[in-house]
């Protein structure tokens, strides 16, 4: 059981609350290993997670909703700060804040041959590459977690999975789904092949297959790229072979994230 350690403010400008009022300054949280959650939908599966709980900000009707579980954590003590809404507002910038904030220690992730290591067979893997959109790499972080992806790899040219930003767009699935930082991609991919698992560049390509022709019962690494660009010609070329969704002529391309979720409910529908 958690001790909590309730302190009611007034003001924003204490020391201990410099996590809080440096929402956008996404590298120092990172260099400090913590993550801020800001959703409170967000909080709650923080709290329910296996990351630690540093402190929380709240308006008085979330401790209300939140004292019970946070209590039964196994921390020895949480600081929680309670403020008024409109206050707490200050810090994001918008009216339509919930009024609940956390900052979480992001743990040590596990290493790529870990994963291959207690990953059940067949491999079902998403790789990305130059993902500059905290909120698209939220999103494929959900819909890893949705379609059951055993981990997530995240190339050398992505933004941090736990940004402020990417922690909100993977509605917390983040603190549940295995993510592996990659320091070169195109070396990890190589790495799967020579493993026996099979890497689909998903892109837009006169010599692509159709993605309901391809088979993905096997182990699979799928390789996602960002919208515009889409995979750099190196990561393609490390790949097994080329997929695209068939789609209308004025129609090339879509969301990275809505394209992920694309290939994953496939390969999945094929498992099952």
């Amino acid at each position: 059981m958690a001790t909590l350690i309730i302190r009611p403010i007034e003001t924003l400008d204490a020391p201990e609350l410099e996590l809080y009022r440096t929402l956008r300054q996404v590298e120092e949280h990172e260099r400090a290993g913590v993550l801020v959650a800001t959703n409170a939908k967000v909080v709650q599966r923080l709290i329910a997670s296996r990351f630690s709980v540093l402190s929380a900000l709240l308006a008085p009707e979330w401790l209300e909703k939140l004292e019970a579980p946070l209590r039964a954590r196994g921390e020895k003590e949480i600081v929680v700060y309670v403020g008024e809404k409109s206050l707490l507002e200050k810090i994001t910038g918008y009216h339509v804040h919930q009024g609940a904030l956390a900052v979480g220690k992001i743990p040590s992730q596990p290493t790529l041959d870990e994963l291959l290591e207690q990953s059940p067979r067949p491999l079902l893997i998403a790789a990305v590459e130059e993902i500059a959109s905290a909120e698209n790499l939220g999103a494929i972080v959900r819909a890893c977690a949705a379609f059951g992806a055993h981990f997530l790899i995240v190339g050398e040219t992505c933004v941090s999975p736990f940004q402020r930003r990417a922690v909100s767009g993977s509605m917390g699935s983040i603190f549940e789904q295995p993510v592996v930082r990659s320091e070169n991609l195109v070396a990890t991919l190589a790495r799967l092949r020579a493993q026996g698992i099979r890497c689909y560049a998903a892109d837009v390509h006169p010599d692509a297959q159709k993605l309901s022709a391809v088979n993905f019962r096997g182990d699979a690494c799928l390789v996602f790229g960002a919208e515009g660009p889409g995979l750099s010609e190196k990561v393609m070329a490390a790949c097994d072979s080329i997929v695209q969704i068939p789609m209308p002529t004025h129609m090339n391309s879509l969301n990275v994230a809505a394209a992920t979720a694309v290939f994953l409910y496939e390969a999945t529908r094929q498992r099952q």
